[in-house]
């Protein structure tokens, strides 16, 4: 067994679904009457669903009961569930499938640490499902991004110790939560956004290709 382990985020790493996440917020966003723009959007990545009804509520400067944000947090679900259970294999990310079959040819593990409580239902819409390990995802955590928690599970599927694990992510509360793990953090998206990554990369298509390597002959350990 190899001496480290991967754990991707979902959303903007292995596939794009912050344009249906968006497209359903919007949706909410119309009903309650105010604008809703990508950029507001981007305040909503790596954030828990309630986390991000909260912020759209706040945008909009909106109070509700709780009983109408249960309302609206369901009816936004169910918005994002028509647009994802359309999603097929077309919808990986570029260089995300060669990724994995550089891990797997390295007889490196994997699993997926995502906020998304849909996220077995992408991965198999878009038949990478079996390709993980394990899934840890919004229904097996208690708390959200930037808190670890959810990296900290990730790293026990994989049976190693955080140090040992590599994250893949696009959102600044993820990387905030992999430094927080102890893990070497990758931020896949714009370096500025990202600088509190350990390594930066624009797209998964820009990773060197001997990345790996360099970890596994470390003396068996990340520095």
């Amino acid at each position: 067994m190899n001496n480290i382990g991967v754990i991707f985020d979902l959303d903007g790493v292995i596939v794009d679904t912050a344009k249906y996440h968006f497209l359903a917020w919007k949706n909410l966003a119309d009903e309650l009457g105010f604008e809703f723009t990508e950029t507001h959007n981007e305040l909503l990545k790596g954030v828990s669903r309630v986390r991000s009804l909260e912020i759209l509520l706040g945008i909009g400067n909106v109070t509700i009961s709780e009983e109408k944000k249960q309302k609206y947090l369901v009816s936004k679900n169910k918005d994002y569930l028509d647009y994802i259970t359309k999603m097929g294999p077309e919808e990986i990310l570029p260089g995300a499938e060669k990724l994995l079959n550089t891990l797997d040819d390295l007889g490196i593990k994997y699993v997926l640490g995502s906020a998304s409580k849909n996220a077995p239902l992408i991965l198999k819409q878009v038949n990478l499902l079996h390709r993980f390990l394990g899934i840890v995802d919004g229904n097996s955590v208690s708390k959200a991004k930037p808190d670890p928690e959810v990296f900290l599970i990730g790293a026990k599927k994989l049976n190693l110790p955080p140090e040992k694990c590599i994250v893949f992510e696009d959102a600044i509360a993820g990387i905030e939560a992999a430094n927080k793990a102890n893990m070497i953090s990758i931020g896949v998206g714009d370096k500025k956004t990202l600088n509190k990554a350990n390594y930066n990369f624009n797209n998964l298509t820009e990773i060197p290709e001997h990345f790996f390597e360099k970890f596994l002959s470390e003396n068996n350990k990340i520095k």
